[in-house]
């Protein structure tokens, strides 16, 4: 993958939402692009959680950044905080897209 190419980040309430569409997103651009997805609560059940958003980002992370694709506003507030969770030098390369 290249360090060129900006990773995306798939946030969704449901694993089976995010895992999909990052299926599709991958058939789309191949491997070229770092792809990361996260969806569901520590138990199972749907939400998000900040821990699994941090994960992915650092799954997706490249010198180029991350763009986050979340699906409704609790996992846009769970993004923000993972973001802001970040260190300084990559905040500036994340932007969150609300993509319901």
């Amino acid at each position: 993958m290249s360090e060129d190419k900006v990773g995306i980040v798939i946030v969704s309430h449901s694993p089976e939402v995010a895992r999909g569409t990052a299926d599709m997103v991958r058939q789309m651009v191949g491997d070229e692009v770092p792809l990361a997805w996260c969806g569901g609560d520590p138990d199972g059940g749907l939400g998000t959680s900040v821990e699994t958003i941090l994960g992915a980002i650092d799954q997706a992370w490249t010198n180029a950044g991350v763009a986050i694709l979340v699906d409704l506003g609790g996992a846009e507030t769970n993004s923000e905080m993972a973001v802001e969770m970040q260190p300084d030098e990559r905040r500036a390369r994340i932007a969150i897209c609300n993509a319901p």
